[in-house]
């Protein structure tokens, strides 16, 4: 838990390294212990007054990780889930249907594609819009039940900007409430609800983790409302949580969370810089470079650099992008980003048919190797091309 006698003006930064600042109050320990009890001993009359009865429901670890969460990104609660999927789509399916949802054409192809096959069995409708502009949002409203607009920025693998702030202004207008996909900015680079968001998705398994050792979602709220205790009973009911082992792995991960991401976007930044010169690249697509079409947004939005994660559209099509992939030496051809290793992937053969990813893309997500080592590795491989 959050320690209460840390400073209450002391910094997400570090909230994070100190884990809450929470201490094994038995044995002083720096670490606090793993809790792996599945259930919990009532009291004499039938009560549960330390608030934990059984392991489906909460465990003392992942109350720990959910209490730093919550600090991390300035919200009432947060909630744990088996991977960021499941958080997403029990914060979907908690809401009152039939439910109206606007989410953009471009991101995270795993939710894409259960928002347009499997929400309307659940009754939800779903448009997708691009959300460079604020007024597509007000486009794609229905005044009859518009209840969620889905952000996801930077967009997940061409990197787009949406306004949270703009978005968020027209979506209360209309009644909505705002929920914004942040895996790849984290709490580092932007936090959502100090932007008018209402709810803050992360695909834990990546850069709060960190080391590619666990599955794990979180969901972060504003204010602990009527959603977000209808998203606790759902998830009480099915069970999507995380074990307690990997709830203290997702609490290590957090502790580096900031210099490990400040030196991935440090990274990222030289090697768009880098690559956008080099013959077999036909375009960078970074927010950290002046002529991408988010720059303005990100510059406005995101703090400590751009992210960690940028694609490459290579020259030759996608033959020349696969050969890419196969001929790296240092760079890993793996699903996932936000690692201490560096990933390469060709995206639109991972989304398979239906992808509006272009076939020439591959996305990046840089490591903490050496970037110069990442670049050379890069440059010799297309220059082999």
């Amino acid at each position: 838990m959050v320690d209460k006698h840390l400073p209450k003006d002391v910094s997400p930064e570090t909230i994070a390294a100190q884990a809450g600042g929470a201490l094994d109050p038995r044995t002083g320990a720096l670490v606090p212990p793993i809790h792996i009890a599945s259930t919990f001993l009532r009291d004499p009359d039938n009560q549960y007054r330390s608030g934990l009865s059984y392991g489906r429901d909460d465990n003392p670890t992942m109350l720990h990780a959910e209490s730093v969460l919550a600090a991390l990104e300035g919200g009432e609660r947060a909630f744990v889930f088996s991977s960021g999927m499941a958080g997403a789509v029990t914060l979907f399916l908690a809401l009152e249907a039939p439910a109206h949802v606007i989410a953009p054409n471009i991101m995270y192809w795993g939710l894409r594609k259960w928002l347009l096959e499997d929400a309307p069995r659940f009754g939800i409708s779903v448009a997708l819009v691009d959300m460079a502009k604020s007024q597509n949002v007000v486009d794609a409203m229905r005044s009859d039940r518009s209840n969620l607009v889905w952000i996801e920025t930077p967009g997940n693998p061409m990197w787009n900007l949406t306004e949270i702030s703009a978005t968020a202004k027209v979506a209360h207008a209309a009644g909505a409430l705002v929920a914004c996909d942040s895996t790849v900015a984290t709490p580092v680079h932007t936090r959502p609800i100090e932007h008018g968001a209402d709810v803050v998705m992360h695909s834990a398994t990546k850069y709060l983790n960190g080391h590619s050792d666990v599955i794990a979602g979180a969901l972060v709220f504003r204010k602990d409302n009527g959603l977000a205790q209808q998203v606790a009973k759902d998830r009480r009911a099915v069970g999507p949580i995380i074990g307690p082992q990997e709830a203290a792995l997702l609490i290590r991960g957090m502790r580096t969370l900031h210099v490990r991401v400040k030196h991935q976007s440090a990274s990222a930044m030289a090697l768009a810089e880098r690559l956008a010169a080099h013959r077999q690249i036909a375009e960078v697509l970074y927010p950290g470079l002046p002529r991408h079409a988010g720059h303005e947004i990100a510059s406005r939005q995101m703090a400590e650099g751009y992210g960690g994660m940028l694609s490459i559209r290579v020259e030759g099509g996608e033959a020349a992008a696969v050969s890419v992939a196969a001929n790296v030496a240092i760079w890993k051809r793996a699903t996932s980003l936000g690692g201490v290793e560096s990933l390469m992937e060709h995206r639109s053969s991972i989304e398979g048919e239906g992808s509006p990813v272009p076939r020439d893309l591959l996305r990046l997500s840089v490591g903490l190797e050496c970037v110069d080592d990442l670049a050379r590795d890069l440059e010799q491989t297309l220059d082999r091309l």
